[in-house]
């Protein structure tokens, strides 16, 4: 189990712990008031690089294939961000404290949005939900 703790908090949205959980499959993310647990899937999936999410509104890219992924490293970006490393070669998505603290706070509508959008585009996961 790795872990990457911040060392200066700089507002609430600092997480005060994170651990990489690699035999479950889960980034584990805690802040002041909560604490989430991000599988790999859902973290590679809702990258807030330019290659998921498009240079504006609409111009997403939908992920398939992603249910295997493994986050190979955690690598601290300033005091306010990590980058993650993933097995499909995916590192360009910079996950800063809110985007964090947002994946979490929404991670059940997320989730359901991405399983939509991937039965409109019938694509069928290799571990269904």
């Amino acid at each position: 189990m790795s872990s990457v703790t911040p060392t200066i908090k700089t507002n609430a949205m600092t997480p005060t712990e994170i651990k990489l959980r690699k035999s479950s499959r889960l980034l584990v993310v805690s802040f002041d008031d909560a604490s989430f647990e991000f599988s790999f899937e859902y973290l590679r999936v809702h990258s807030p690089s330019a290659e998921v999410q498009g240079h504006g509104p609409g111009q997403e890219t939908l992920q398939t294939g992603k249910e295997d992924v493994e986050i190979t490293a955690i690598e601290p970006v300033g005091h306010y961000a990590v980058r993650l490393l993933f097995s499909d070669g995916h590192n360009t998505g910079l996950y800063t404290w809110a985007y964090l603290r947002e994946l979490g706070d929404n991670m059940d509508s997320n989730w359901q949005s991405y399983l939509d959008r991937l039965q409109a585009a019938g694509y069928a996961r290799e571990k269904p939900e």
